[in-house]
């Protein structure tokens, strides 16, 4: 902790031997030197001394001291009352921590130990806006973040700025990109509405639609990687074979080493091609299997075709009058000549076994 010199008295040391002498230019050094040297053990704590020392209390009565009141002592430091304020509030926040005097205790022109330069950041904010919820938010989130709160304050009260900033540097607006991520955790309100930007931005969609079918294919791959199985076309569910899976945890490794910076759609893509190309060998290689997925197939077919068929009901169509068009009985006939056929191969496949 520094000792605080008053200004008389320290204009008073400084002075030369004789007053008719104008100061030598060593003097003016050693004394900006001297006086550089007490404000950088000091800091903010010098002038908040000066503002403790010389503004009453609030509700204090001017009669029976020279202190004055924070918006006389504005006027004759000519500047704002609001931040010899923000002095008064942040001595008066340390002097309750134990750190320095209550107002009470300093009379003008007195002085007193202070603390390090680096604690009054601790209660110093330069912005009025702190004292208000967000302000309060932001402190908080800017000290969690291990910066002071003055920069994020700053930041907050001049958004344009940011815009510019993120707009200009690259490396801000990751940074930017990185805090709404965090923050759409946390805030559906800020899902919905981008989300809806997304939604209204043709460049986004795009690059949405894309992000989303890489992703699909990386967990294609991942799956095989990770659990040891294929699904087939038809939708068959299979142990991999050792080579085949050893190629997708090949292709998953390259994939998992990829940069932030670096497109996984391409590599996406060809992981993706390559293991279900694989896949595809696999079926075909195997006699047996290749039938099976042929039957699974044809269930599949046939399970769509029935239900499409069964909501096509006489609910629907209650007033045949309205609807009728000429080709409905034609292409019901074809239909109908495409389940006999397919009936009658089945009949022959059934009697030859």
């Amino acid at each position: 902790m520094t000792v605080a010199t008053a200004a008389p008295e320290a204009a008073e040391a400084a002075a030369p031997a004789d007053v008719g002498e104008l100061p030598s230019a060593d003097e003016l050094v050693a004394r900006d030197a001297r006086e550089f040297g007490a404000y950088a053990r000091t800091g903010g704590w010098t002038f908040g001394l000066k503002v403790a020392r010389s503004v009453r209390p609030g509700g204090q009565p001017a009669e029976g001291t020279p202190k004055l009141s924070a918006k006389a002592f504005a006027e004759l430091a000519g500047c704002s009352a609001d931040r010899v304020m923000r002095f008064y509030k942040a001595w008066d926040k340390a002097a309750d921590d134990g750190l320095v005097p209550h107002f009470e205790a300093l009379a003008p022109g007195q002085d007193v130990e202070l603390p390090d330069a680096d604690v009054w950041l601790t209660y110093y904010v330069s912005r009025s806006g702190a004292d208000s919820a967000r302000g309060t938010a932001i402190t908080a989130a800017a000290e969690a973040e291990g910066i002071r709160p003055t920069k994020a304050l700053e930041v907050a009260e001049n958004p344009t700025a940011l815009r510019a900033a993120i707009l200009a540097d690259p490396g801000t607006a990751q940074a930017a990109r990185h805090a709404l991520l965090d923050r759409l955790k946390e805030d559906p309100a800020l899902q919905t509405e981008l989300a809806r930007d997304i939604a209204r931005t043709d460049e986004l969609k795009k690059a949405v639609a894309g992000e989303a079918r890489a992703a699909d294919r990386i967990e294609y791959v991942r799956k095989v990687a990770e659990e040891g199985q294929i699904r087939t076309p038809a939708g068959q569910t299979l142990d991999a074979p050792a080579a085949l899976r050893a190629e997708a945890e090949r292709h998953l490794t390259l994939l998992d080493e990829l940069d932030d910076s670096e497109e996984a759609g391409e590599w996406a893509t060809e992981a993706y091609d390559t293991v279900k190309g694989l896949v595809a060998e696999t079926v075909e290689s195997d006699p047996e299997l290749r039938v099976q997925e042929r039957r699974t197939k044809f269930y599949s077919s046939l399970q769509k075709a029935t239900k499409v068929f069964e909501e096509l009901t006489l609910d629907d169509a209650a007033d045949f009058d309205d609807i009728y068009e000429d080709d409905m009985v034609q292409r019901l006939e074809e239909l109908q000549q495409a389940i006999h056929t397919c009936i009658t191969a089945l009949r022959k496949a059934s009697a030859a076994h």
